[in-house]
């Protein structure tokens, strides 16, 4: 009777202001992220061309990818970096030296003198922005109940869209301010570091890790006094890497998330990062201007994230994680020619982008949500955050392959469609996790 009177209240009433702390400060430092990155990825080529010679303008769709590569790379180091930190030092310690460095950072990158010194800025960057978001995907699952667990780590994940659509929307703004513009856009990354001040004061450390935490400084004082340790106690004592693949059933589970995590990796950075200069060039061959349109196809594009990262959470609290996941990456897929190979008029291009990016991007949703729920308290934040940055290392290719291949064909169409034959990977992945729907977050697998 308890449980059906639980389900029968709507899942807002039974959080709190501590549920909604967590995800406001989840949120909010995911969403600066998402500023960060969409303001690379809307200014790389503007940026390029002020530090590059006229030479080798034919040349930078090639450049770009190298950075973008480059990014992607420090995302994969510092993300694995900061989920072994959350495990240890705390949750919300880690998320706010995270937000504080890549916010330093990100100020920084304007005042790059060449593409270089761009990379490297970017590299650092990179990292501290990786270590972000298994520790507030962590903090989220850890306070949300399991009922709701789902649609607060698709709130969670909008912070990355709103982030990205902000962007956009600066950028109308800054970009007709010359050719400094991009180094405005970076300057502005600095106000995120103001985050740490309110996290600081107004945001409770995760319960669950405080006892997992507990926990593990119990069993590591009984192992330096020479007791004997049962299997809980010697899983505590293990570096959480070594833990992650230590056990059958929780490396089966790595091996196959990090493949869909894989797939959803290299798309984004493969495709999705060319939608705005894509339809830019799509709006100049009709005359209309190529850095506005682009700014409009970035906030089409984002808005339809956003619904996709809320929409996913949403749908995977009440159909399932293993369904709806394969329903993102199958339309994924088959939207990818429609975006950038059938449609050619800039204003329908943009209904298409939005539509696209429901799946496309929204599909990111599946790792805060599923994730937390397949891995340990001990380890969970080390688990996300190699599922979700390691791949990173093989990604990083993305940009390169998909640079190359636009300068190869002379144009994004073709190798849009290339990299999207990923997503196959992906949906032969799904099958293989676990439906871990309304179930608690587990303490042992």
């Amino acid at each position: 009777m308890a449980i059906a009177s639980e389900v029968s209240v709507p899942w807002y009433r039974t959080l709190d202001k501590r549920h909604w702390k967590a995800l406001l400060a989840t949120n909010l430092g995911w969403m600066f992220d998402g500023y960060e990155t969409f303001a690379l990825i809307l200014t790389l080529g503007v940026a390029l061309r002020a530090m590059l010679d006229p030479s080798q303008y034919q040349q930078i769709p090639a450049y770009a990818g190298t950075v973008l590569a480059i990014t992607l790379l420090g995302w994969g180091v510092g993300g694995m970096l900061g989920g072994v930190l959350a495990d240890y030092i705390g949750r919300k310690r880690t998320m706010m030296l995270s937000i504080l460095v890549y916010s330093l950072l990100t100020g920084l990158s304007a005042f790059a003198w060449n593409w270089l010194s761009f990379a490297v800025l970017r590299f650092l960057v990179g990292i501290a922005i990786g270590s972000e978001w298994a520790t507030g995907a962590s903090m989220t699952a850890e306070v949300w109940p399991d009922r709701a667990r789902g649609k607060g780590a698709g709130l969670m994940q909008c912070g990355l869209g709103i982030g990205f659509f902000i962007a956009s929307f600066l950028w109308l703004f800054v970009s007709p301010l010359g050719p400094d513009a991009w180094r405005y856009m970076y300057l502005i990354g600095i106000l995120p570091a103001l985050l740490t001040l309110w996290i600081r004061r107004g945001i409770s450390e995760s319960s669950l890790w405080e006892a997992s935490h507990q926990r593990r400084r119990s069993a590591l004082e009984r192992q330096r006094s020479g007791a004997a340790l049962d299997a809980g106690e010697h899983a505590l004592t293990r570096f959480t890497l070594v833990d992650l693949f230590a056990e059958p059933e929780v490396r089966r589970r790595t091996v196959f998330a990090f493949l869909m995590s894989l797939t959803t990796t290299l798309g984004w950075w493969g495709i999705s990062t060319w939608v705005p200069p894509y339809v830019g060039s799509v709006a100049a061959k009709v005359g209309l201007p190529a850095q506005q349109w682009a700014s409009y196809a970035g906030m089409a594009y984002n808005f339809g994230a956003i619904l996709g990262y809320a929409g996913l959470g949403f749908l995977a609290d009440r159909y399932g994680r293993k369904p709806v996941t394969a329903v993102f990456f199958l339309m994924a897929l088959l939207l990818t020619p429609v975006l950038f190979l059938w449609v050619q008029d800039p204003a329908l291009l943009l209904v298409v982008a939005a539509i696209n990016a429901f799946f496309s991007l929204g599909q990111y949703t599946w790792m805060p949500v599923w994730l937390p729920e397949l891995f340990p308290t001990r380890m969970r934040a080390t688990g996300m955050a190699f599922v979700f940055n390691m791949p990173r290392f093989i990604a990083f290719l993305g940009p390169l392959v998909a640079g190359t291949l636009i300068v190869h064909f002379g144009g994004y169409g073709p190798a849009a469609c290339i990299v999207a034959l990923i997503y196959i990977l992906g949906l032969a992945a799904v099958p293989f996790l676990p439906e871990t729907v309304g179930k608690p977050l587990p303490e042992k697998v």
